[in-house]
């Protein structure tokens, strides 16, 4: 069986955080960061509002992000071991026919806006915070690219509110998080969630 968790989210708002814990502990669990696809620094246009235009869909090579997710569609088992995943088979002992699961997170900050991804999520999670607190995070952050003075106000946070809002209109089932929770509560949230859901699958 194959499940695909989306975790989304503002800038420095826990995504990876809540990512890399939940790798931990799900089975058979692989994961695909959205960050891992940005064009090279020389092929980022630089938009009207005079910043480099990281933000925005066109900065990421969206294609081969869906090519890595197919790839894990086509064989999740493969996948897993040329990412170094141990697979194992998951048995609760009431079905002995029961399928393996396979557990996939996409994570990334422009996740729920790209028409060919919307149809494999499973589970979708969003990380928000508000903006004086993704501001703080963001300027005490240390970036292979530095950010530009004025780069939060005048380019991130504006195209975080826009991409939100086509996010929204998407009207696909996102489960919002409270990123100013601790660290704790929120993956507890997520993860009993995800049990849940694996359960009624199953």
């Amino acid at each position: 069986m194959k499940f695909i968790i989306g975790i989304g989210g503002v800038t420095n708002g826990g995504k990876t955080t809540l990512t890399n814990r939940l790798l931990k502990t799900l089975p058979n669990c692989c994961v695909v960061h959205q960050d891992d696809f940005f064009k090279p620094q020389d092929q980022i246009e630089v938009g009207d509002d005079g910043f480099k235009q990281w933000d925005v869909m066109t900065s990421l090579d969206m294609d081969a992000m869906v090519n890595t997710v197919k790839g894990w569609i086509e064989n999740p088992v493969k996948f897993a071991r040329s990412h170094g995943v141990t697979v194992s088979a998951i048995q609760d002992g009431s079905d002995p026919h029961q399928s393996e699961i396979h557990i996939l997170i996409v994570e990334g900050f422009l996740l729920y806006n790209y028409k060919p991804l919307l149809d494999v999520y499973s589970k979708c999670y969003y990380v928000t915070i508000p903006y004086e607190e993704c501001k703080r995070r963001r300027s005490m952050r240390t970036y292979t690219v530095p950010d530009p003075p004025g780069l939060f106000d005048g380019h991130v946070w504006p195209m975080y509110l826009k991409y939100r809002k086509e996010m929204e209109n998407n009207n696909l089932d996102i489960h919002y998080l409270d990123g100013m929770k601790s660290k704790g509560e929120i993956y507890n949230n997520v993860y009993e969630d995800i049990q849940n859901a694996l359960l009624n699958i199953l």
